[in-house]
């Protein structure tokens, strides 16, 4: 995101039946890794790594949690750290699980708060959660024995061990990856297969017509922030049936110059919604500024908000793109 916001011994079980209780929108997987024949190898951002399985994970931010409360994983979880960004747990389709766990900060990720909770696994994105400027580093946490998982999506310039997926498909390398490290395989199968199913209709009810050129905006006045081709927004995008005006940007989260965005006339304007700075500011600015006035998104107030938790790596992404494609093509006629 905005970079104000650097902007996740116990044996692993054999196979067994695992029983899915079915909860909302998530699901709790009973049995999970429990007992079983020790350790297992997954890459974690191109590396090759050896988990146990995790009993007092800490995630950071919701893309994290979610993540694991949707594999049913939350007898797993010990608590989660969510910045001011993200908007309130409450509002999560597993707010359930949310408050089964233990909140630990709403600051950003260090080492002291992951070694005050003993935790065994830490769950985060590279340069959202995970910093060499704060001292929090899977070497580092390596080091003291911690385990720790990268959302694949950030991986894009993770030092020494890049990798590089398209954000939907760093969603899916995620629950595939989780559901080998806790032994809920079928779960993660399972969600992935859906999350498929869900982008292919999507993509089926796109108009015929030339994509709709579309803007991220994120923050900023002087400069915005925006998503290149390597955060989910830009996904959420492309297959809705729009065009991101910075698509072309090898970058994840980044800074461009309004010149350019008023020079791609975007059609639409998504408004990425934090919990500390409302979508409604960000419209009112963009309704104000004289270098936007006329570019089209802006004359017909074609805006569509966006919440964090939709545009941060999560299987809230699909919801997002539902609702962003519904938009369109309403939009559309």
């Amino acid at each position: 995101m905005n970079p104000r916001i650097p902007l996740r011994p116990l044996a692993l079980v054999p196979l067994v039946t695992v029983s899915v209780l079915l909860a909302g929108c998530g699901a709790r997987v009973e049995g999970a890794s429990e007992a079983g024949a020790g350790p297992v190898t997954v890459q974690r951002c191109g590396e090759e790594v050896e988990y146990t399985t995790p009993q007092r994970v800490v995630a950071y931010e919701g893309g994290s949690a979610d993540k694991l409360f949707a594999l049913g994983l939350v007898d797993h979880v010990h608590g989660y750290v969510m910045p001011p960004a993200n908007p309130p747990v409450e509002e999560s389709p597993w707010a359930e699980d949310y408050a089964a766990v233990e909140f630990l900060s709403d600051d950003l990720l260090n080492r002291e708060l992951v070694v005050d909770a003993e935790a065994d696994l830490v769950v985060a994105g590279w340069n959202s959660g995970f910093s060499d400027q704060r001292g929090i580093t899977p070497e580092i946490l390596d080091g003291i024995g911690v385990q720790s998982f990268m959302h694949a999506e950030s991986c894009f310039n993770y030092p020494g061990h890049p990798e590089r997926v398209t954000p939907f498909e760093g969603l899916y390398t995620d629950l595939e990856r989780m559901g080998r490290i806790f032994g809920v395989e079928e779960r993660a199968t399972e969600l992935v297969e859906g999350y498929r199913e869900r982008v292919a209709a999507v993509e089926e009810q796109v108009p015929e017509e030339a994509a709709v050129p579309v803007f991220l905006y994120d923050s900023g006045t002087d400069q915005p922030f925006t998503a290149g081709n390597q955060v989910p927004p830009h996904d959420i995008i492309e297959h809705a049936g729009g065009s991101n005006i910075f698509g072309d940007l090898e970058q994840r989260w980044t800074q461009v110059g309004w010149e350019p965005v008023v020079e791609a006339e975007p059609e639409v304007i998504i408004i990425l919604d934090y919990g500390d700075q409302p979508a409604q500011e960000k419209i009112d600015f963009l309704t104000s500024s004289p270098a936007m006035a006329e570019v089209p998104a802006v004359r017909e107030e074609n805006f569509f908000v966006l919440d964090y938790n939709e545009g941060i790596s999560g299987p809230r992404n699909i919801d997002g793109l539902e609702k962003f494609a519904e938009y369109l093509r309403e939009l559309q006629g």
